[in-house]
């Protein structure tokens, strides 16, 4: 076998998670402006997605957009002004940056734990352990 064969054989053997360019995506934000207010309809699902408490999301967006916001019926995440979708989806992947994609494998499976007085970042997959910095 040449070169080439080798390769066109290795690739086939690959899994499929190395043969994807990224396999976390986060989906948009789906909602409507409604009054003087911004109603995300699919905050449930992307909650689920980043795999982080509805709360803490809803707070940290909150914070970051300057907005009053609150969760109704579980599923949708209300603002109290108008806010345009790319800016949420932007504080969205800050916040995937900052508390869901590992500092060193970039992959989400990870969790937050408390040690001492100290948040940490700890991942599954490669087993880093990152101190998570206070939001500003």
């Amino acid at each position: 076998m040449n070169y080439e064969e080798l390769l066109a054989k290795a690739k086939e053997q690959l899994p499929e998670i190395a043969q994807g360019s990224q396999r976390f995506e986060i989906p948009k934000v789906k909602g409507h402006i409604q009054g003087n207010n911004t109603i995300i309809s699919n905050f449930n699902i992307i909650t689920e997605k980043l795999d982080r408490p509805n709360t803490h999301i809803a707070k940290y967006l909150s914070k970051q957009l300057a907005a009053k916001a609150h969760i109704q019926k579980e599923q949708f995440l209300v603002f109290n002004t108008k806010i345009a979708a790319s800016k949420i989806n932007e504080k969205i992947q800050s916040y995937a940056d900052r508390y869901v994609l590992c500092p060193s494998c970039k992959k989400p499976e990870t969790k937050i734990e408390r040690k001492g007085l100290v948040l940490v970042l700890c991942c599954k997959a490669c087993g880093a352990e990152n101190t998570i910095q206070k939001a500003e």
